[in-house]
């Protein structure tokens, strides 16, 4: 083989490991891709309470309708699920006994009016005569009376009209509240008696029923209050964010198993459509906000339970220990070790550096 030739493959070699070497010892001043840092920045990061919870219906969120008045069920208009609006007719009833009482009440009406006339009548003309003196007084008082009874019987019949008007209104049994059907308690074709208690119909959910009550310890429910910031997860949809308010703090607390929690009802912002009742959730309650100095995730390293960085300090990387705190939106809060000025490196070395911070 020619010199020449031996010389070009020695010298390509010994580029091969110089590059080689420079990667094993990952200094970063001699190699070929070099590294990428960035400087601590303040930002606004806020202190939270975390919790858990379970979904539960407000009270006087659940709403049973009956029927004021016995019959049969001539139509019913929803299922179990059916969504429906104040005022929608869920069930009728068979009118056809209330309309013949309605008949029957009318005409009495009309009796009555009649026999008020007649008083009427009677009493004037006696008037006249007790004028001319050709009845006694007595019989004109007396028909008086009787003019005021057949005023009074006409009142009772009206009223006793109107009663049988009301009830024949209720043979439409109405939703008193927007929501969904929960259960269904009779079909159509059956009677029901309204004799005693009104018989339930069906069970209406309100729409926005739903609320969540976070079980808060009594170590932090001193930097609760209503109005704060709510976001958590539901087990069964963990990777969408659900958000809140916090409505009020129970004022008595609730022990299990000797620990202290209170309860905090959430007022929950998002719709409600993916939650139902009993889920349980994972709270976290925004209580207030700080300055704090944070670096991306990327920048922090982890030895066992070790949190350090490395800082670029004349020319060299230095190891850096840190203590962190809260973690948001991919940057990490750093409560020592590092300031502002700071020059810290995003990727991990591939060996740590020659010298390290004592």
């Amino acid at each position: 083989m020619r010199p020449l030739a031996i010389l070009g493959l020695a010298l390509l070699g010994l580029s091969a490991g110089g590059v080689a070497w420079e990667r094993f010892t990952g200094d970063p001043a001699k190699s070929s891709e070099p590294p990428s840092f960035t400087t601590p920045e303040l930002r606004t990061m806020a202190s939270t309470v975390i919790a858990t919870g379970i979904v539960r219906l407000r009270v006087g969120a659940e709403v049973r309708v009956g029927s004021q008045v016995s019959g049969i069920v001539q139509k019913l208009n929803v299922t179990v699920g059916s969504h429906i609006k104040r005022g929608d007719v869920i069930a009728e009833i068979d009118s056809r006994g209330l309309a013949a009482r309605l008949a029957q009440a009318q005409a009495q009406v009309g009796v009555s009016e009649q026999d008020l006339r007649r008083a009427e009548v009677e009493l004037k003309r006696t008037r006249q005569l007790a004028e001319a003196q050709l009845v006694p007084p007595q019989q004109a008082e007396d028909l008086a009376l009787a003019a005021d009874a057949a005023r009074a019987r006409l009142e009772k019949a009206r009223r006793d009209a109107a009663v049988v008007q009301t009830d024949l209104s209720y043979v439409f049994i109405r939703a008193p509240i927007a929501g969904t059907v929960a259960s269904v308690s009779t079909q159509e074709g059956e009677t029901v008696a309204a004799s005693f208690a009104a018989p339930t119909f069906v069970t209406i959910i309100g729409d926005h029923a739903l609320q969540l009550i976070a079980m808060v310890d009594e170590t932090d429910i001193g930097s609760v209050a209503p109005g704060n910031p709510v976001a958590f997860t539901v087990e069964t949809y963990p990777a969408r964010e659900l958000t809140g308010r916090v409505e009020r703090i129970a004022p008595k607390a609730t022990i299990v198993s000797g620990v202290v929690n209170y309860e905090v009802m959430i007022d929950i912002s998002t719709p409600t459509d993916i939650l139902k009742p009993d889920m349980t959730a994972n709270i976290s309650i925004r209580t207030a906000e700080r300055q704090a100095l944070v670096v991306p995730d990327a920048a922090i390293q982890r030895e066992g339970e070790e949190r350090f960085a490395y800082v670029e300090e004349k020319g060299a990387l230095v190891k850096r220990h840190l203590t962190t705190g809260a973690r948001e939106g991919g940057v990490t809060e750093i409560k020592k070790g590092l300031t502002s000025q700071d020059r810290v490196l995003l990727a991990p070395l591939p060996n740590p550096p020659r010298r390290a911070e004592p």
